[in-house]
């Protein structure tokens, strides 16, 4: 075992349990310990500075040192810290923010159910469909589509959902019905010589073909990430979505839109669902709801959804369904003051204009030796890794992503590995001199990192 004399540092191998984490490994390398955090930078127990390049994890939208926020949440646990909202039972916070949301959302989602996390209100959304479905007097109506390498969450439904093999391994999971469909990545999953058109064509094509041949009568929901983040950054070809919507529309299947990284300005629009032209009859948001001070989601349906649900619940007496911390009075009152701030700064707006800047200085990095694709909008992005013809990694899977990631910690930037791409998610607030030394940091890593698989002998 690996002690130091931070006794927090030994404390943490003999105890905790680290999610998405080898925990033999983790036994022997032990934590990153961070202490506090100020604007787009926070700080290690050993006082090392770092731009948070994945806000934390795809979600500080407002940065780790507002006072906004813990002033808005320290005035709601003095005034009321805690109620539920079962049986009719309300408070202010929740009421506001249900109303704030509905005016927020794009046109016709205007009802809102909150949960902790994105995992339980994707749950949730299963759980809503199937039981309106019986609802409406059609049991058979349960299964879902989603995409390989989608991300959706990891409890047994939501987990379900995603589309990615390292949440299922293991874990018995798909555990619900449903189908993965092609990841809409055309750099990927393009076959030789496909143009981004057939490519679009093919997948739609595809997933009506899926419909046909499980039954529209029996398909309840389509879900996806407008752009998919913890997949690896991947944004969709150009009429994708508006084709999968109308595909839906025509058999009648729930369009899903997970929000819980795009939603409030991540792609440069207010939603994602709007940055590539569809309406969903389901929204789903969670992350820079509150920026992640406090946990919060929020489904948002419109009235179709609402009113099959409704008279359900008149039939069977309840929704029986929720959380003690559903619409949490404090998680509340922080979510409102987050987006008054997301609008008074207009961050929203900041990233629109940033965004050139962001994906241009990137888009530099493509020419790179390690470099497979540079692909993103607005303030997400992913570098993925790989040889430009063949687009195989360079080294083991994941090798070369795991490498420029710790290298980048060493340079004083926080990104992610994910699978062979190394991805990026800044807070909202980042300005311009913010992002040009993030540029010069990953640029930093990626250098070092080049000079050290040329060393290993896999260039």
């Amino acid at each position: 075992m690996n002690e130091r004399p931070n006794s927090l540092h030994a404390s943490d191998i003999a105890h905790s349990m680290h999610p998405y984490t080898n925990m033999r490994l983790h036994e022997e390398k032990g934590p990153m310990i961070m202490t506090h955090g100020d604007g787009a930078r926070v700080y290690d127990s050993e006082g090392k500075e770092y731009i948070e390049g994945l806000a934390g994890l795809w979600s500080v939208a407002v940065g780790f040192s507002e006072t906004r926020l813990a002033d808005a949440a320290y005035e709601q646990l003095k005034k009321l810290p805690y109620y539920h909202s079962f049986a009719h039972k309300a408070h202010e916070p929740s009421i506001r923010l249900a109303e704030k949301l509905a005016e927020m959302a794009p046109e016709g989602l205007n009802r809102v159910f909150f949960t902790n996390s994105g995992s339980e209100a994707n749950d949730t959304v299963v759980k809503m469909a199937w039981f309106l479905n019986n609802g409406l007097g059609r049991p058979e109506k349960k299964k879902f589509l989603a995409r390989t390498k989608g991300y959706h969450g990891i409890t047994i439904a939501s987990g379900s959902l995603t589309g990615l093999a390292g949440n299922h391994r293991d874990f018995d999971l798909p555990a619900i019905p449903v189908t993965h469909l092609t990841s809409p990545h055309h750099w990927r999953w393009a076959e030789e010589g496909e143009s981004e058109t057939d490519f679009t064509a093919r997948l739609l094509k595809e997933l009506e073909d899926t419909i046909l041949s499980e039954g529209p009568e029996t398909i309840a929901g389509f879900i996806g990430e407008p752009v998919m983040g913890a997949g690896g950054v991947m944004t969709p070809p150009e009429g994708y979505w508006p084709g999968v919507e109308a595909i839906c529309r025509k058999y009648d299947i729930l369009l899903i839109s997970d929000e819980v990284i795009n939603g409030f300005g991540r792609t440069g629009a207010p939603w994602g669902c709007q940055k590539y032209g569809f309406t969903p009859d389901i929204l789903v948001t969670s992350k820079q709801l509150t920026s992640s001070y406090m946990p919060l989601a929020a489904i948002v349906v419109n009235d179709k959804v609402y009113n099959a649900i409704a008279d359900n619940t008149a039939k069977l007496g309840t929704f029986g369904h929720g959380f003690t911390g559903s619409g949490h009075p404090v998680a509340c009152a922080v979510g409102l003051e987050n987006l008054k701030i997301i609008e008074e700064k207009d961050l929203m707006g900041n990233a629109a204009r940033l965004e050139p800047l962001f994906q241009g200085g990137l888009r530099k990095l493509a020419d790179h030796p390690l470099v497979g694709e540079v692909r993103g909008v607005g303030l997400i992005a992913g570098l993925e890794m790989g040889n430009k013809d063949t687009k195989e990694p360079i080294g083991a899977p994941g090798q070369m992503a795991q490498k420029v990631v710790a290298l980048a910690a060493e340079e004083g930037l926080i990104v992610r590995a994910v699978y062979e791409t190394v991805a990026f998610c800044p807070p909202l607030i980042v300005t311009e001199d913010d992002i040009a030394e993030i540029h010069a940091r990953i640029g930093r890593a990626l250098d070092r990192a080049l000079d050290w698989a040329r060393a290993e002998g896999l260039l």
